[in-house]
């Protein structure tokens, strides 16, 4: 074989290795339970969690899923969004520092959301949507312990938490990304508040314009009228001159 094509098949092996490391890399990651999107703002307010559950087993099917929730830094205000086939579960609990908000102060949260009754099957994934009121300002992210239970029985664990510059864990906990308010987020907070307040002024500035523009209107018929009264009088003294 001459050294060309020895070349080239080398290099043809080296190329379908470094692929087939890339798609169980991918694979690897998608088997992961996921929290989407990656990360919110600090404290943002009417938003959704979903919570992204793959079928890793070839053999068996997700029958179970448990979703835990800090109580540390609580999500507040959480709804369950009702999907097909799955019966959710909401457990609550007291919260040892209450929290203030602008509508007072919350003392319980959601601490674990459970969904049964629906099946999973190998290549198959399911979406889990959460809403919430409010995200928490006074920390960087959210770790949410998951528990996969499948029809043989097994569970798989979804709790370990990477160490800050280390290596994925073999069974992550999803994980939520808080980042820093932006000033677009600020501006636009402080332009809905001022919307809102300046309402009523354009309003009452938009009523006097147009009660100006007919006072105006009312006056120069007024004046028309007036000359074409001055027109026929000037006009019936002429005639009676003449005669």
């Amino acid at each position: 074989m001459s050294p060309i094509r020895t070349t080239l098949r080398r290099a043809g092996l080296v190329a379908g290795l470094a692929a087939a490391g890339v798609l169980a890399a991918a694979g690897a990651a998608f088997a992961h339970v996921t929290v989407h999107p990656e990360s919110y703002a600090k404290g943002a307010t009417d938003g959704v969690l979903t919570f992204r559950v793959p079928n890793e087993e070839d053999t068996a099917s997700t029958t179970k899923v448990q979703v835990f929730l800090p109580t540390d830094h609580p999500v507040l205000g959480v709804l369950v969004t009702p999907e097909e086939g799955w019966t959710p579960e909401v457990t609550t609990t007291k919260l040892k520092t209450p929290v203030k908000t602008d509508d007072g102060t919350i003392t319980d949260a959601v601490s674990e959301i459970t969904w049964t009754g629906g099946r999973i099957r190998h290549g198959e994934y399911q979406d889990f949507n959460v809403a919430f009121g409010q995200l928490p300002d006074d920390v960087d992210q959210l770790t949410f312990k998951t528990l996969q239970t499948y029809s043989d029985g097994s569970v798989v664990r979804w709790i370990e938490e990477a160490e800050q510059g280390g290596d994925e864990p073999e069974n992550p906990a999803p994980v939520l990304t808080l980042t820093a308010k932006t000033a677009a987020d600020s501006e636009e907070a402080a332009s809905s508040s001022s919307d809102s307040g300046s309402a009523p002024a354009a309003e009452s500035s938009a009523a006097s314009s147009d009660s100006t523009a007919r006072g105006l209107g009312i006056a120069g018929l007024v004046v028309g009228v007036l000359g074409l009264a001055a027109a026929g009088f000037a006009l019936a003294r002429a005639r009676s001159a003449r005669s």
